[in-house]
């Protein structure tokens, strides 16, 4: 037995009736969505998409990282995304330490991680204005593709929408 199997034996299940095959990678909705690695979220169901509509990009926070921007890069290009959504949420782990906070923990375990920028929250609507700045400047994306910023409740699951 391993750590999988229970995962292995999900997927015989799921692949007995997988009817996903014709969808092409692009994004048919032309949307990609920058949110949290959270799993209380679940990008398609918050706004009714399908498997094939949308990019949904996850990382701790939703923050616009560099490897984020490069990812939609190649999402616009290669894609078919032309709108960004950033999507945070509320009760987030990351407005809830420091970076100093995780290295910490971190060396507790005897791990240095000072090298690594974990992009904590303290200040969730500045950080998302920060984030959607990052996009909308970005000299390497369209100028002018629409690109907007929502905080999810995790409690009530709906959107508050931040402006610029």
């Amino acid at each position: 037995m391993t750590a999988f199997d229970d995962l292995l034996s999900a997927n015989e299940e799921f692949s007995a009736t997988f009817s996903d095959a014709e969808l092409t990678g692009r994004a048919a909705r032309g949307l990609a969505v920058v949110t949290c690695m959270d799993s209380r979220i679940d990008p398609l169901g918050v706004f009714d998409l399908k498997p094939g509509d949308a990019k949904i990009l996850r990382n701790a926070g939703a923050r616009v990282t560099d490897d984020v921007l490069r990812t939609l890069v190649l999402a616009v290009y290669l894609l078919g995304v032309e709108r960004v959504l950033v999507m945070p949420h509320t009760d987030c782990g990351m407005t809830k330490v420091t970076d100093d906070d995780v290295h910490a923990i971190a060396a507790e375990r005897g791990v240095d991680t000072r090298s690594l920028d974990f992009h904590t929250v303290p200040d969730q609507g500045a950080a998302l204005r920060h984030d959607l700045t990052k996009i909308t400047t970005s000299p390497f994306l369209p100028a002018g593709m629409p690109v907007g910023g929502v905080i999810y409740d995790v409690r009530t699951g709906k959107l508050i929408p931040i402006e610029l």
